[in-house]
C-alpha cells in the first residue's frame, strides 16, 4: 500500500474529544500498528494504576491537562457527578479515556484495547482484541468477539462469538479446534468456557463491535440504549446461540 512512497498514518482519538489524542506523521519513524506520540495541544501518558508514568508495559491511555476541543459536562445534566465518574474517578488531575496503551523502547505508542473490556481470568487480565485476533486467524472464522461472564472459580471465564464465513458449518470438532487455537497461545488456563456460533454480531454504525451489549445479551440481561446500533437484530442471535 502507497507503493513505498505514501506514509500510513495512524491516528486514534474519540467523540468526547473532539478529535485525536496520539497519531504518526510524515517526519518520525514508523512501526506496524504504531503512533509516533501525541497530536501537538495534547498532553498524554500512559500510566499504572496509581497514575504513575508507564513505559514499556501495557498501562491507561491518560491526558494530564485540559485541550482546546475539551467539554465541561454532558449535556443537559443538572450536576457534573456523572461526568466526574466517567472520567476522573481514579484521580481529580487525569483524564482517562478507557483505553489500554503502551510505549516502547523508541517512543512509539500502541493503543491495545478497551479497558473496560478488560477480561480477568484467574488474576490475569485479557484484551478482548487478543482473544479475537487468534479466532479470526482462522480460516473459518470471519468475525469474533470475547467476553468474561461471572465464574465462581476464576472470577470471571472466557466466552466467545465466532460468525464463520458463508460456506463454513459449524460443528463440535471446529468449536474444540478454535478452543484449541486459544488455549495454544495464551495457556490452558485460559481457554474458553465456551464457543458460540451466531450469523451477526452487534456493531455501531460505524462498525464498532459492541461487547457491552454482547456480555448483556448473554448474560439475559437488559442491554440498556441500543440506539447507536446498525444491526439491533443481532441481540436476539447472541441470546439464542449455542
Amino acid at each position: 500500500m502507497g507503493k513505498g512512497k505514501l506514509p500510513i498514518i495512524n491516528y486514534s482519538g474519540g467523540t468526547e474529544i473532539a478529535g485525536g489524542i496520539i497519531s504518526g506523521n510524515v517526519i518520525s519513524p514508523m512501526k506496524p500498528c504504531a503512533f509516533a506520540g501525541a497530536l501537538p495541544g495534547m498532553d498524554v501518558d500512559v500510566v499504572d494504576e496509581a497514575g504513575n508514568p508507564l513505559r514499556g508495559a501495557v498501562g491507561e491511555l491518560v491526558i494530564r491537562k485540559p485541550w482546546i476541543g475539551m467539554t465541561r459536562g454532558f449535556w443537559k445534566d443538572k450536576d457534573d457527578a456523572r461526568y466526574h465518574d466517567s472520567y476522573f474517578a481514579r484521580g481529580d488531575h487525569l483524564w482517562f479515556h478507557g483505553d489500554f496503551a503502551a510505549i516502547d523502547s523508541d517512543g512509539q505508542w500502541y493503543i491495545l484495547g478497551r479497558s473496560d473490556d478488560t477480561i480477568k481470568i484467574a488474576g490475569k487480565r485479557l484484551g478482548p482484541a487478543e482473544i479475537e485476533s487468534i479466532l479470526v486467524a482462522h480460516p473459518d472464522v470471519k468475525e469474533s468477539a470475547a467476553i468474561g461472564v461471572p465464574d465462581d472459580l476464576k472470577g470471571q471465564a472466557l466466552v466467545c462469538f465466532c460468525v464463520l464465513r458463508r460456506e463454513v458449518v459449524n460443528t463440535e470438532a471446529l468449536r474444540n479446534e478454535l478452543k484449541q487455537a486459544i488455549a495454544k497461545e495464551i495457556g490452558k488456563p485460559l481457554t474458553p468456557k465456551e464457543i458460540r456460533f451466531v450469523s451477526d454480531l452487534p456493531k455501531t454504525r460505524n462498525a464498532k463491535l459492541m461487547r457491552r451489549v454482547i456480555r448483556s445479551a448473554c448474560l439475559g440481561e437488559s442491554c440498556g440504549d441500543i440506539s447507536s446500533l446498525e444491526n439491533p437484530e443481532s441481540i436476539e442471535h447472541i441470546r439464542n446461540s449455542k
